[in-house]
């Protein structure tokens, strides 16, 4: 019921954003990192596999959607649909070859076989390679509605973006989901019930890459470009961050974690340039370039600190609160009675 009351919440907030002021693309580019965070952690959080390559799927998706869009003319749902499609195929395919290992072992066999992708969109014709895939328009939604202007497509991205968000809701509250949570407590005791757990993980593994792909179409779709970045190494480890520090198994914390890792790699130069301006140091001028060294800090202390993320360790006090003030309570209710 909480989960229910924040979700709308933070839908209607984000609804009027952009009347508030806020810039539709940035806006945009946070529920895309939110919706990508949120897939690991339906892979991580709910059934315990930490994939060291999820970064592929939501950046072939991104050179899948920008491809359909820009070198084939396809309207942008299908260019979305093709990318969330390569996402979980890929997903299956790699699920299938990593499914079977367990802990550090599925961790780097994830990883080898995303490097193996990476290299290859290196050096594919269609991808641009180190430049990128630059110039991809965004069309005309249905053929009805351009997409042209920031405002209709932040709210088309919100409408996909909380439909998404609602589904992974589902999937974690439906009987499927309360065998991958027991999965994930106690794996051999799942399998002694009858359960075919490899089964599970890679459907699992599937939904979770369908989502990354779509968050990385999205990317492109906003954005009109798609980089080498978006499917290297150094992303999965920068959503794995984002989905810690906002909370492992949490169901906002991982969108919480990647709106302040992406609102720091964006913002942090203009806020260090403005308290340059007010205090005088020159030394916050360069800010923006400290981004790495503040978020290393922030997972140090997120791993010494808070293990569960911001919103974990909330949920933890006001959980402990509540117990408190029941037990206040009966106690009072016990002396009364007396």
């Amino acid at each position: 019921m909480h989960n229910r009351f924040a979700f709308f919440v933070v839908l209607a907030v984000l609804a009027a954003a952009p009347w508030l002021g806020a810039y539709p693309v940035f806006l945009m580019k946070l529920m895309c990192f939110a919706l990508f965070a949120t897939s690991l952690n339906l892979l991580l959080g709910y059934v315990g596999l930490l994939s060291f390559g999820h970064a592929v799927f939501f950046g072939v998706a991104a050179y899948v959607a920008g491809s359909a869009l820009r070198d084939h003319g396809l309207p942008p749902e299908v260019a979305l649909l093709l990318g969330a499609g390569a996402g979980a195929t890929l997903g299956f395919v790699m699920g299938l070859l990593a499914i079977r290992r367990k802990g550090i072992y599925f961790a780097m066999v994830t990883l080898a076989l995303a490097q193996m992708i990476y290299f290859f969109c290196v050096q594919a014709p269609f991808t641009g390679g180190e430049d990128g895939m630059q110039g991809v328009p965004r069309g005309r939604l249905f053929g009805m509605l351009a997409l042209d202007h920031d405002l209709t497509l932040y709210y088309v991205v919100l409408a996909i973006v909380a439909m998404v968000f609602a589904f992974i809701g589902r999937v974690i509250d439906s009987p499927f989901g309360r065998i991958l949570g027991a999965l994930k407590e106690n794996e051999a005791r799942t399998v002694s019930l009858g359960y075919d757990v490899d089964r599970f993980k890679l459907l699992a593994f599937v939904i979770s890459a369908a989502c990354a792909g779509l968050a990385g179409a999205l990317k492109t779709l906003v954005l009109g470009f798609a980089t080498l970045s978006d499917v290297h190494w150094t992303m999965s480890g920068a959503v794995i961050l984002m989905t810690l520090l906002g909370g492992l198994g949490t169901r906002f914390g991982p969108a919480l974690g990647a709106v302040i890792v992406v609102g720091l790699e964006t913002k942090l130069a203009a806020f260090g340039t403005w308290l340059a301006d007010v205090t005088h140091i020159a030394w916050f001028q360069g800010l923006g370039e400290s981004v790495s060294i503040i978020t290393g800090i922030m997972f140090v202390a997120c791993v010494l600190l808070f293990r569960r993320g911001i919103v974990g360790e909330a949920a933890q006090w006001l959980a402990h609160r509540e117990r408190t003030q029941s037990r206040v309570s009966r106690r009072l209710m016990q002396h009364d009675g007396a």
